[in-house]
């Protein structure tokens, strides 16, 4: 009997799910898309506009020989469709089928959320058939970034030099340029704050309100606040901090760059290594669950099994209960990003993982460990102190019991211990601080907060975001200063053109409502109208931005071509920039570098 057939994306997961199921499968890999939109027809935009925008696909130039492959081997086969575990996913399955002529109304497609030899075992004995909404919802997509990419990159390269523009992309570039014009905007302003020092403590003056204290309202201030202090009001109450989730893709790539100093889109390469397979001693194993999800939700399996853990390893005094944070914006398709087995702890791995696979596991580790465990309770005393009417507070606090903290902490609060003060005791302070401040503009966007903010407005889809970063700045829209995103000049300019003439599409109020209406063709909501509607809409726009965009000219540099005699001119590729003639395409002279 001949073997069935399993095709997965990635060469190395179809290795670990090889080393799973032995003889009887055969698993290949399509090394991602075999198939994608045309560049042929109208626009270059491989769709049927007159048929209801109907796309034509093709092989994928380089995918041929993997293509036959795919078909030789299916021939006669039994064949099932194991690409990942989402939209883009389930799309690779659909294109695979239609290339290799499958049944669409078998089941055929098998998911799996980790990559354990149980889980895979579990998902061939669940075969369903391939999602066709999904596969809308993601063709629905592709077709819209297509029709803005073509049309608008097209648009900036001939206009102002731009290399790209993108439906979430130039959202993004946009968020970035806004918050830099209101921090070169932004007029400091100077206020002043007081503080009482006694012998074991400080006491900080009350401000009221949002008040800013001037300078001579400060000093007023200073000169009535006479000794003793009287202790006004003591209290002291339980103070507690939870656990947080496990992690979500938006979250670990934030945890990733705030914590171990890794970019976006390094934080999703690793994570997929851990995800597809590490070799430990002689077995291939999926030590995390699927890195792209937005649902903080656990089996209940592993959280029975790590319950049982906590239990064994820590008492129950350190159990708690996990808690699943659901947003507006989560599809809750997957689980959290969790270890596919709490028993395999990092120092165990140590061995077998690279520096960075190590820490990012461990991170994933302890907090999905600490995130069934129990509060971390402080004691907290606030006394209020009055000298002549004006108010002065200072703050104790005393961990009683360090809960989750035990094995994650990213706070790490220190004890400050208050002395034995009561009620009514005069005291008397050694002297009284003014210090000045000048207020702050908003920082700029570093990666972390970039993402949150995007994920916050509803922009983009986990998945996409470390791919968008990299894409701005491979575009040269930003660069990095002291680890934060500033626009470029190109940046700015690039963003300001779109506001010119697109803002209609490119905000992030029409992009979250893009985001929602995708997923309503997802969930089988509604149907891929949505297209035609938005080409029809954007179409005007680009015809007028084509009139009326002020096209930029190259910079001269104040020499002819030796070989027209046309000006030469400052010219940009992707490798750089470069000294050529100005009447190119027809004359194709570049000036050799004189280095």
């Amino acid at each position: 009997m001949k073997q069935k057939l399993i095709i997965v994306e990635s060469p190395s997961k179809s290795k670990t799910i090889n080393s799973y199921l032995g003889n009887d499968y055969l698993v290949l890999s399509s090394k991602g898309h075999i198939r994608d939109l045309s560049t042929k027809g109208e626009g270059g935009l491989g769709l049927d506009i007159a048929n209801d925008f109907n796309p034509q696909y093709e092989i994928i130039k380089g995918k041929s020989s993997i293509v036959k492959e795919l078909m030789k081997e299916a021939k006669d086969r039994e064949v099932y469709l194991a690409t990942d575990p989402d939209r883009e996913g389930e799309a690779i399955a659909w294109h695979l089928a239609e290339v290799l002529k499958l049944d669409l109304s078998k089941a055929n497609r098998i998911v799996f959320r980790e990559i354990t030899k149980p889980a895979v075992l579990e998902a061939l004995n669940q075969p369903r058939p391939i999602d066709r909404d999904l596969v809308n919802s993601q063709e629905a997509r592709r077709i819209l970034d297509r029709i803005i990419g073509f049309k608008l990159s097209g648009l900036l390269q001939r206009k102002i030099k731009s290399k790209s523009a993108g439906r979430v992309q130039s959202v993004a570039l946009k968020l970035i340029v806004d918050l830099e014009k209101e921090i070169q905007a932004f007029v400091p302003e100077t206020y002043y704050e007081l503080t009482a020092k006694f012998d074991k403590f400080d006491a900080d003056y009350v401000i009221k309100g949002k008040k800013k204290l001037t300078k001579e309202e400060a000093d007023l201030i200073k000169l009535e606040s006479k000794n003793p202090f009287i202790i006004e009001s003591i209290e002291t109450k339980e103070s507690i901090r939870k656990p947080k989730p496990a992690f979500i893709t938006s979250t670990l790539q934030q945890d990733g760059v705030t914590y171990l100093n890794m970019s976006s889109s390094k934080v999703m390469s690793i994570a997929q290594k851990l995800y597809e397979g590490i070799e430990i001693n002689g077995e291939i194993v999926g030590l995390i669950t699927y890195m792209r999800t937005d649902s903080t939700r656990i089996s209940p399996i592993f959280a029975n099994q790590t319950t049982k853990y906590i239990e064994d390893n820590f008492g129950k005094n350190y159990l708690g209960k996990y808690i699943a944070k659901k947003t507006a914006m989560s599809q809750d398709a997957h689980e959290a990003i969790r270890p596919t087995d709490i028993h395999r702890r990092p120092e165990d791995l140590q061995a077998y993982l690279s520096k960075d696979e190590y820490r990012l596991y461990k991170r994933i580790y302890e907090r999905t460990l600490a995130s069934f465990m129990a509060n971390q309770i402080f004691d907290k005393t606030i006394i209020f102190l009055n000298a002549g009417g004006h108010v002065y507070k200072t703050e104790g606090i005393k961990l009683r019991f360090d809960g989750f903290a035990k094995v994650y902490d990213d706070n790490k609060t220190k004890d400050k211990i208050l002395p034995e003060i009561q009620l009514n005791d005069k005291l008397n302070a050694q002297e009284i601080i003014i210090h000045e401040k000048v207020t702050q503009p908003k920082a700029r966007y570093n990666e972390a907060t970039l993402i949150k903010e995007m994920e916050t407005l509803g922009i983009g889809r986990p998945s996409t975001y470390a791919s968008i970063i990299s894409t701005i700045k491979d575009r040269d829209y930003v660069v990095y200063e002291d680890k934060r995103l500033v626009p470029t000049p190109q940046g700015i300019l690039t963003s300001e053109q779109l506001d010119l003439f697109f803002s209609k599409i490119i905000n992030v109020e029409y992009t979250s409502k893009m985001e929602k209406a995708l997923d309503e063709i997802a969930s089988g909501k509604s149907g891929v109208e949505l297209v035609s509607k938005f080409y029809y809409g954007f179409m005007p726009m680009i015809e007028r931005a084509n009139k009326e965009m002020e096209k930029i000219q190259p910079e001269q540099v104040g020499e002819l071509c030796p070989v027209c005699g046309k000006p030469l001119v400052i010219r940009q590729s992707k490798y750089g920039a470069f000294i050529g003639c100005s009447g190119f395409p027809s004359c194709k002279y570049i000036k050799k570098d004189e280095k």
